[in-house]
């Protein structure tokens, strides 16, 4: 496994007051409009519980949504399912980290993909948080083709995944399976999914309350 990493540097602090999720009703899972896509801005966000989202991904320069989801997904490090089919396709695929972080963030954010919401904007943004080293990508080729991976951002034992793709088959698995490796190495002790979706559970995904995430995320976030 080739890896590309870049030292980690702090950014300005962000400009803007962040809210507290646990004011946001239980069930809710938008808690803010507003504020930028700054390296800080983001950061404290991500240290808060929260993660953006475009209001209006067809428009450019949409409005900030916010989200810290009650529920939360969440991939137990410890209790990654891995089939026996799995097992066979993590043979087969190259795996390499931070080697083409834009093109992972390009190929998540397809126009022809359901549910599509990453914009140019973002983008640029988290491009610029992978130049600081704090998001990364960790990506599976196939005869030297990119074929899936997935992106997200890290901070200290925590890794908050943001989305994935594929173009072969457990091609996105195999790197969430390297990603969890890398995670146990390291330490990490939270792998952060956003929301649960049924591809997530089938890999031992599981839900807990945004309380008891926002603890979890404390004990993580030094």
């Amino acid at each position: 496994m080739s890896t590309g990493r870049i030292p980690r540097r702090e950014p300005p602090s962000t400009r803007f007051v962040l809210p507290n999720p646990l004011v946001t009703p239980s069930g809710t899972d938008l808690v803010a409009l507003g504020a930028d896509l700054e390296p800080g801005t983001l950061l404290a966000a991500y240290r808060a519980g929260m993660f953006p989202m475009p209001v209006d991904p067809g428009k450019p320069r949409s409005k900030i949504a916010w989200y810290s989801p009650d529920p939360r997904g969440l991939i137990p490090l410890d209790g990654l399912k891995i089939s026996k089919s799995l097992r066979k396709s993590i043979q087969r695929y190259e795996v390499r980290v931070d080697t083409d972080f834009r093109g992972v963030m390009e190929r998540c954010a397809d126009p022809d993909r359901a549910g599509r919401w990453i914009t140019a904007e973002f983008i640029d943004a988290y491009e610029q948080l992978f130049g600081l080293g704090w998001a990364h990508s960790y990506e599976t080729y196939l005869d030297g083709k990119l074929v899936g991976g997935l992106y997200g951002v890290q901070i200290d034992n925590f890794f908050a995944g943001e989305s994935m793709f594929h173009d072969a088959t457990d091609a996105s698995k195999v790197a969430l399976v390297h990603l969890v490796d890398q995670l146990n190495d390291s330490g990490a002790t939270l792998l952060d999914t956003q929301w649960l979706t049924d591809h997530l559970a089938s890999l031992g995904g599981h839900e807990v309350s945004r309380r008891d995430y926002l603890r979890l995320l404390a004990a993580s976030v030094d």
